[in-house]
């Protein structure tokens, strides 16, 4: 039983409060338990209030993180806005220049000039200060990691490594006064942006327009230009470079290491001709088609030549310490490592477009334009992705690609669809090729890294232009001991003064400047990137002037005026023994297996392949009997003795360029390069994609034989 007594007391020790009424030891007691607690409630408190100061350090670092994030995201809108309004700028320049017909400047010198004053703006006009501090710690590493995990405060900071520093600049970097312009290093984009998304566009749009009857009519020479010209060049330059180089190294201006396969890549990067200006002058002024082919042929050939040149340079790895020495077997792996890249991009890229040839072929895409132009597009640019991801070079896959799309996969599109690829990818082309030339001036002056030595870049001018003199001048020499038609001193003069470097240049030197020897070939292929478009492209149009090269050629005539001045006919000799071979066999079964041209296979393949022939056969290859499609055909035909039967009609071709049919009257007066309609089949000669078909009623007469 509790007594009134005891409930005060139990009152009074759950108060917590020393009553007076207490006796001594029931005082002692209740001091000592509340004693016992205070520490506990202090502590409880302590956490509470930590908890709150954590949650209040949380809430000011989300809004911290959340501003820079807007701030970040407004100052990347911007930097795109700058170059979206160069591009316009740009545009309307050329407007202007093509409605004066103002040649001396064309639209990608134009972009680059835009891009100078604004890098010059963005350099010294605009400054944003970082509000970060630059601490400098010292550790001991073999190798400069990619990134960098530190330990802070017991917090974990991520750091990627930017490219390395001279030590002089390391106090620049460390001193409080300096003004660090935040959008230099925004407007800097990753390389992997020209790779991946810019260049794509630009190297298919080059094999989808190429015009396939004057490219294989040149075709020993551009290959001869492309692939042992570029190994010529690379060599000289880079044997030049070192002997420049050494002389550096001598009177104490190199301030870091350069190796001879330095020298042999940076003779690779700016092998890689783009005549972009010259071409668009040619193809203005209408100059005569064989120079245009030689070189327009070489530049789209050597540009997939320089990239894997360059990276089987990169991967020569002698066995040893020492990478820089020279070793046989490293020599023979690195030339085998060319072959096989180059072979295995090729096949990737023809088998991409073989793919879409077959897709577009055997589905009714032909119905649904949208999609039909989107998988075009998308298999197209794929091809590029997948021959990265498997370890080839993207630039030849894509180049190839879009020959074989042009050749196959066009003829299987709606008239629709083949107008809006060729619109879409030279859209791409003109954005993709300006906008980096734009970057190109821009770089000038964001790029924070530079190194520019006067004897370094006057060596690589002097080197450039005697590189491309070897290339040029001896293979010319070589090449007309079996040419028929030789390629004249004015047009060897022309391919001399006409090896632009452009875009894949720039490309190959920006991919990687992360150390002192890259870093200067990065600021000197710059610099010749601008004086061979400013002075090399400004000066065409006077420079045909005074080789006296003929303009307003009209590339749909066959019959041509040689360098001598005497008018010539195209003959069986002019394009390769093998190319005849193949369009022979291209035109009769690989035509009709993968587009709706061509004749049908039941006429070309033996009777005990009907079946398939019939399987693999389209409909409108019996459907259009009278006329077959085959609107891409721009090859030579009438430089061989091609012969081609079907039914009871034989259509054959003789090297003169007339054509017979059995059973029908020889045409009187026959134009070399029209169609030939027979029944059920029609043999294509020559003829450029802007040109349209000839419809049959216009070809009975001049044929002399009664329609079928």
């Amino acid at each position: 039983m509790i007594t009134e007594t005891s409930k005060r007391k139990h009152q009074s020790i759950v108060g917590g409060e020393l009553n007076h009424n207490m006796g001594p030891r029931t005082r002692n007691t209740v001091a000592l338990r509340v004693w016992k607690t205070a520490p506990v409630s202090v502590f409880v408190s302590f956490l509470v209030c930590l908890c709150a100061i954590n949650a209040d350090d949380s809430a000011m670092e989300n809004i911290v993180t959340e501003k820079k994030a807007e701030e970040s995201h407004r100052q990347d809108s911007a930097d795109l806005l700058i170059f979206i309004m160069l591009l316009t700028l740009t545009i309307l320049t050329i407007w202007l220049f093509k409605h004066r017909r103002f040649r001396f400047l064309h639209e990608t010198g134009l972009a680059m000039i835009y891009g100078l004053l604004v890098g010059v703006v963005l350099r010294y006009g605009i400054h944003v200060p970082r509000d970060i501090n630059n601490v400098t710690l010292s550790c001991h590493v073999n190798a400069s990691p990619p990134t960098l995990l530190v330990n802070v405060s017991g917090k974990f900071y991520e750091y990627t490594l930017k490219g390395e520093i001279s030590a002089s600049e390391v106090n620049d970097v460390q001193g409080n006064d300096v003004q660090d312009n935040e959008m230099l290093r925004k407007v800097t984009f990753d390389p992997e942006v020209f790779f991946n998304i810019l260049l794509p566009p630009i190297i298919f749009h080059a094999g989808y327009s190429l015009k396939r009857r004057h490219f294989f009519r040149n075709m020993g020479s551009i290959l001869a230009y492309a692939f042992v010209g570029t190994v010529i060049s690379c060599l000289v330059i880079g044997l030049l470079m070192y002997g420049c180089v050494m002389l550096m190294k001598q009177v104490g201006q190199l301030g870091g290491d350069f190796f001879f396969t330095d020298c042999l890549f940076f003779g690779a990067i700016v092998s890689a001709t783009d005549p972009v200006t010259v071409l668009a002058i040619f193809n203005e002024l209408q100059v005569d088609v064989d120079l245009y082919a030689l070189l327009f042929g070489e530049s789209v050939l050597n540009d997939a030549v320089a990239v894997v040149l360059s990276s089987s340079i990169v991967a020569y790895q002698p066995t040893g310490d020492n990478s820089h020495t020279f070793e046989g077997m490293a020599l023979l792996k690195c030339l085998g490592m060319f072959l096989g890249v180059f072979s295995g991009s090729f096949a990737l890229g023809v088998a991409t477009g073989l793919v879409t040839a077959l897709v577009t072929k055997f589905t009714k895409l032909r119905d649904f334009q949208l999609l039909e132009t989107a998988l075009f597009f998308l298999m197209s640019w794929s091809t590029f992705l997948l021959a990265e991801a498997c370890g080839f070079t993207g630039v030849v896959a894509v180049l190839f690609c879009g020959i074989t799309q042009a050749h196959y996969t066009f003829n299987n599109l709606s008239p629709e669809s083949q107008d809006r690829t060729k619109q879409l990818f030279e859209l791409l082309n003109f954005l993709a090729e300006n906008f980096i030339f734009s970057y190109m001036g821009l770089a000038l002056f964001t790029f924070q890294n530079h190194i520019f030595n006067p004897t370094f870049i006057i060596g690589a001018f002097l080197a450039v232009f005697l590189g491309r003199a070897a290339n040029i001048y001896p293979l010319s020499l070589f090449l007309n001991l079996g040419r028929r038609h030789k390629i004249g001193s004015n047009f060897q003069h022309m391919m001399m003064f006409a090896g632009l470097r452009g875009a894949m240049t720039f490309a190959l030197s920006i991919r990687d400047t992360a150390t002192y020897a890259r870093q200067m070939m990065f600021s000197t292929t710059l610099l010749i990137v601008f004086f061979t478009v400013w002075i090399c492209g400004g000066g065409t149009t006077p420079m045909l002037s005074c080789l006296r090269i003929r303009v307003g050629v009209d590339s749909d005539q066959d019959n041509s005026i040689s360098t001598d001045g005497t008018e010539r006919k195209s003959t069986r000799q002019e394009s390769a023994w093998l190319f005849r071979i193949w369009y022979n066999f291209d035109h009769n079964y690989l035509k009709p297996i993968l587009t709706h041209s061509g004749p049908p296979l039941t006429a070309t393949l033996p009777a005990c392949c009907g079946p398939l022939a019939r399987c693999l056969t389209s409909p409108q290859a019996y459907e259009n009997e009278e006329q077959l499609k085959d609107d891409d055909s721009d090859l030579i035909l009438n430089d061989a003795d091609i012969s081609l039967a079907y039914g009871d009609v034989t259509v054959s071709t003789d090297a003169s360029g007339a054509h017979t049919k059995a059973g029908a009257r020889p045409p009187a007066d026959r134009a070399p390069d029209r169609e030939q309609a027979t029944r059920g089949t029609r043999l294509v000669l020559p003829m450029d994609d802007s040109e349209p078909a000839l419809t049959r009623a216009q070809i009975s007469p001049a044929m002399g034989s009664q329609p079928a």
